[in-house]
């Protein structure tokens, strides 16, 4: 995939640094200071014949979600059973409302629930703050 940023693909900022540095060399960074994070993505994430290596690795690396447009064909399962939270948007078009310098935070986790949404507030760099609908998949087993 193409990072908005720079329109380069495995190059990102690390928020921690501000330096940029190859996707697994900043989410081990992430991971050795404690801090976790999430993936933004587009259209039919995780395509590609490693479905499985690529739900472990976030994972293994402290990954917490994964919010897309839609899910390729069994990576959303992938995910779930690696534990990560497999989140699409309500509302498509919420994807370009978030930019490379915002934070996001899933509220009330804790109460995640069969057929319930996810609140997601973007927090933008200039601290205006808005919030959008995430779905899943999850039933009351995988919980």
């Amino acid at each position: 995939a193409v990072n908005e940023e720079n329109n380069e693909a495995n190059n990102i900022k690390n928020r921690l640094t501000n330096q940029w540095g190859k996707v697994p060399d900043v989410a081990r960074y992430y991971k050795s200071k404690n801090t976790p994070w999430i993936v933004v993505g587009d259209e039919n994430y995780g395509e590609g014949s490693s479905r499985e290596h690529a739900a472990l690795e976030p994972r293994h690396l402290g990954g917490r979600a994964i919010i897309v447009k839609s899910f390729a064909r069994i990576h959303e399962t992938n995910l779930k059973k690696q534990g990560l939270l497999a989140l699409t948007f309500d509302n498509p078009s919420d994807y370009d409302k978030i930019k490379p310098d915002d934070k996001l935070s899933l509220v009330d986790l804790n109460k995640l629930a069969p057929n319930k949404s996810v609140e997601c507030r973007i927090k933008h760099a200039d601290g205006k703050i808005e919030t959008i609908k995430l779905n899943h998949t999850f039933n009351e087993p995988q919980i």
